[in-house]
């Protein structure tokens, strides 16, 4: 590609990049024991992952209680098949961080496994 050529968007936002999010979603009556359980594996297999606190309040665009894990693009490959198959149900949206788009990450770009939930985009601008 010359300098003339235009950049593909999606490239560029790729190539932004800088980490990734999981959010998990439960129940706070229902399915915490089941988002603990998640929690737990989560921190003995991916002890690089920062794993967030619980939200039983909505938080942000989550229409649902949730926590999050913060993780760097090399776990990228280990930690989301590890959510796939250790979920139990729970709903999860993971999405990219550092494009700048905080609306596109949270709903085209995101990545849903299980129920896929509305997402409040009014909180973000633009």
């Amino acid at each position: 590609m010359n300098d003339m050529t235009p950049r593909d968007p999606a490239e560029a936002a790729l190539e932004s990049v800088t980490g990734w999010h999981a959010h998990i979603y439960y129940d706070p009556q229902a399915t915490r024991p089941a988002a603990d359980r998640l929690r737990a594996k989560l921190a003995e297999a991916f002890p690089d992952a920062l794993i967030g606190n619980w939200h039983d309040e909505l938080v942000g665009p989550h229409t649902r209680a949730m926590f999050q894990v913060l993780f760097e693009p090399q776990l990228f490959a280990q930690l989301v098949p590890f959510l796939a198959f250790h979920r139990d149900g729970l709903a999860v949206l993971i999405h990219a961080d550092g494009t700048g788009d905080g609306r596109k990450a949270h709903t085209e770009q995101a990545i849903w496994m299980g129920e896929v939930l509305p997402v409040n985009v009014g909180v973000f601008r633009g």
